[in-house]
């Protein structure tokens, strides 16, 4: 971890604040390992990242269904910075035209996504450093405060990440506050999956996987560039966006005129990287969102408070990124990279850019007073 504090500091980025006496240092390898019955995972400081998370299959083979990096410090130097595992922030996903307004005052933003911010700029949470605050052999909480001065919003914010595991499950909490300032505040976890861990012997993507979110009967309308034009649209039942009618096969529409473009007219993005709408669930205890792959039996059930769900079929992973040596194995499709559509990204979230469009009456600034509060639980389990 001594380079990585050396690169960073190169960089312009925030060195890895030196241990307190009570917050042991990570691993030999930059990661904490968390464990509960079932499951297994690793943390990092940078970027508050999940780099690994092993569960068993339906066979008992222990998989590692996250995309990431063996080694913690290539992570700040990675050319194409997918924020694997990654918290971005202040405000996740996409800023119209890199402007908003708040308290009367215009601010503007790096536009690092053409005309758009996406992530809070090169200089977002998504790049930056955090304090380990609390440990233990199942939770762990990462720390910033962020003065915004960099990124371009106003007010100094102070969050939290948690992270913590029990039996067979994943559990989020993230609490953030800008006691000087309102400031946009939206966050998510940038996790992406591969239930298969890539060892699936006649494909590494995620086209087999099945998706389903039987409560996104809606969708945001993307422009060209995806971000929202304002409008909100229902979703018919079998079209391709259809993930509620019943569970889907990610690749399913594949044949559909529309798979060009459904992510990016502009772009010629094939797939998905749109927002669903999560619309009046149930109760806290309802399933938002269920990802399965039949040939692993890996199935994750996500439970969140957020109103809103990205999911992204990773059309523009390049085929750059190693897996890591925890995954493939003896006999797997995969040639050892991550390809277009190796992965899926599903992002709890509020509605984006919705700081640029009062009519959704979203709740996206916080100042002195508020606090804002995300939560998601991530569940696992097999089925034959």
């Amino acid at each position: 971890m001594k380079y990585l504090s050396v690169l960073l500091l190169a960089l312009g980025v925030a060195a890895v604040p030196a241990p307190s006496p009570a917050i042991p240092p990570p691993g030999p390898d930059g990661k904490y390992t968390l464990t509960a019955p079932g499951i297994r995972a690793q943390f990092m400081p940078y970027a508050a990242s999940i780099t690994n998370l092993f569960v068993k299959d339906k066979n008992g083979v222990e998989r590692d269904v996250v995309v990431g990096y063996d080694n913690a410090d290539y992570y700040p130097t990675d050319p194409t910075h997918g924020h694997y595992g990654a918290v971005p922030g202040r405000y996740a996903n996409r800023i119209g035209n890199g402007t908003f307004t708040v308290g009367g005052k215009t601010y503007h933003t790096e536009q690092n996504d053409g005309p758009n911010t996406l992530h809070s700029g090169l200089k977002g949470w998504g790049h930056r450093v955090f304090n380990v605050t609390k440990v233990s052999s199942s939770s762990i909480t990462f720390s910033i405060i962020d003065d915004g001065v960099s990124t371009g919003f106003p007010g100094t914010v102070f969050a939290d990440i948690t992270y913590t595991l029990s039996a067979r499950k994943w559990s989020i909490k993230m609490e953030a506050s800008s006691p000087e300032k309102k400031t946009p505040l939206l966050l998510t976890q940038h996790t992406y999956w591969n239930l298969d861990g890539f060892a699936n012997p006649h494909t590494d993507l995620v086209f087999n996987h099945t998706y389903h979110t039987p409560y996104s009967r809606r969708l945001l309308d993307p422009d060209p560039n995806m971000l929202p034009t304002g409008l909100i649209t229902t979703i018919p039942k079998n079209s391709i966006n259809d993930f509620w009618s019943k569970p889907k096969q990610i690749g399913a529409s594949d044949q559909d005129p529309k798979w060009v473009g459904n992510c990016g007219t502009g772009s010629g993005c094939a797939g998905y990287n749109n927002l669903w709408i999560v619309d009046k669930l149930p109760s806290d205890k309802s399933v938002a969102a269920t990802l399965a792959s039949a040939w692993s039996g890996i199935k994750v059930d996500i439970r969140t408070n957020q109103q809103g769900l990205v999911f992204y079929s990773t059309y523009w992973s390049n085929g750059a990124a190693p897996i890591k040596s925890t995954q493939g194995g003896p006999g797997a499709k995969t040639n050892g990279f991550v390809q277009s559509g190796g992965s899926v990204a599903i992002e709890a979230q509020e509605w984006v850019d919705g700081i640029n469009h009062p009519e959704w009456n979203r709740k996206q600034f916080y100042g002195p007073g508020d606090k804002y509060v995300w939560e998601s639980d991530y569940t696992f389990s097999t089925f034959t």
